[in-house]
C-alpha cells in the first residue's frame, strides 16, 4: 500500500519560509495571497498502517512544533 504522510508546522509556529513566499508572490503581483504556509510530503509504501502512524509521529515530525496527516493513496 502507498501513502503519503503531509507534514506542516503548527498555526501556532512562525513560519519564515512561508512569509517569505508570500512576501514573494505579492511583489510579483499576486496581491490576493495572504497567507503561506509551507510543510513537507512524503510518499511511503508499507505494509502496516500502525507502523506508518508510528513513523510519522516519531520520525518524520517533531511533534513539538509539528503536525501530519496521512492520506492513503491508491
Amino acid at each position: 500500500m502507498k501513502a503519503r504522510v503531509l507534514v506542516s508546522l503548527k498555526a501556532t509556529v512562525l513560519d519564515p519560509q512561508g512569509q517569505a513566499i508570500r512576501a514573494a508572490l505579492n511583489g510579483l503581483g499576486h496581491s490576493s495571497i495572504h497567507d503561506v504556509r509551507q510543510g513537507k510530503v512524503f510518499e511511503i509504501e508499507y505494509e502496516n498502517h500502525a507502523d506508518l502512524e508510528v513513523i510519522a509521529r516519531d520520525v518524520l515530525t517533531n511533534p513539538v512544533i509539528e503536525d501530519f496527516r496521512i492520506e492513503p493513496l491508491a
